[in-house]
């Protein structure tokens, strides 16, 4: 299939969601939690306003402090799912505010209900340094953020209840810039027979054939596609706050080339945005990062004023 290169509006409409998810409870560093209202102090709804989109700030889901991790994850997971599914219902685009990648075990959940009850197709692109495919029985750390998406692909050892939680297929599954992946987890995710591009195939062959190849699968099968962006995907020079940090990451080149190819596709209806830590940033560097390349995903053309700030993100 040729690849579409005009712009378009992504298909959900022009409405979006914004829906903060403060938790730091899957990672072993704490910090993230700040991270929903770092973008917002960023600036991420007016960037995205400016673009001709109605943005709804939905504010943060909330849950008890006082439970235990994995007690606030789940909680923070059903909340998230039946916000995300709400969004969706109501033809509005979910963008939700990370946090941790824990939170994606209810944000891709919500997504994939949703889909699953429209008779559409979900894809999903985890954009992120690590696979986020342990289970308990693999985990090297116990962190719970790292569990996500094998939770979301159906693995065993979670409570999921059909109440809240669908499963996401993982032949329609793709993990972009890995580069720290565990051995027991690069087996399962291989057998599972999840898409790994990882930052040796970008090195060598780039990251844009790959990722057209993935976007007109999601064409062909006329899918949703929920973008799943971790910081961490990104090289450290340009984003430091993040608690799981790994050398060899993505230019700011390349994460804007994905992100404006994810908009030509039309195809992205949902999203998050995770792994923020306000506290090991320098400046709001990452914050202004992520909004950027949020920014671009929704279709913001590069300007001659934000280009000259190009060697403050590669540098500062």
């Amino acid at each position: 299939m040729l690849h579409d290169a005009r712009a378009r509006r992504p298909a959900a409409g022009n409405r979006i969601d914004l829906i903060g998810v403060p938790t730091d409870a899957g990672a072993s560093c704490r910090g993230a939690a700040l991270g929903p209202d770092d973008l917002r102090t960023a600036g991420l709804a007016e960037r995205l306003a400016g673009l001709g989109y109605a943005v709804a700030d939905l504010g943060d889901i909330n849950v008890d402090r006082r439970l235990t991790a994995a007690a606030e994850i789940e909680a923070l997971a059903i909340g998230a799912s039946q916000a995300g599914y709400q969004s969706l219902e109501n033809g509005a685009r979910p963008v939700f505010l990370g946090g941790d990648h824990s939170i994606s075990m209810g944000s891709v959940a919500g997504v994939a209900r949703h889909c699953r009850d429209a008779g559409r197709p979900l894809f999903v692109l985890w954009f992120d340094a690590h696979g986020d495919f342990n289970t308990w029985s693999t985990t090297e750390t116990g962190n719970i953020h790292g569990m996500s998406l094998a939770r979301l692909c159906g693995e065993p050892g979670f409570a999921n209840d059909a109440a809240w939680f669908a499963e996401v297929d993982p032949a329609n599954v793709m993990i972009l810039g890995a580069r720290a992946l565990d051995c027991e987890e690069a087996q399962l995710i291989e057998a599972r027979g999840v898409q790994v591009v990882d930052m040796d195939a970008v090195r060598i062959a780039g990251v844009a054939t790959p990722l057209r190849h993935f976007l007109d699968r999601v064409e062909a099968a006329n899918g949703h596609l929920h973008l799943s962006l971790d910081v961490d995907a990104m090289d450290p020079s340009l984003a430091p706050g993040v608690g799981t940090t790994v050398p060899g990451g993505l230019t700011l080149a390349e994460g804007r080339l994905v992100m404006e190819m994810l908009h030509r596709s039309g195809r992205v209806g949902s999203l998050d945005l995770v792994e923020l830590n306000p506290v090991l940033d320098r400046y709001g560097k990452s914050a202004d990062l992520m909004v950027d390349l949020a920014a671009r995903l929704f279709g913001e053309a590069a300007t001659a004023t934000r280009l000259a700030r190009l060697p403050d993100l590669a540098t500062a």
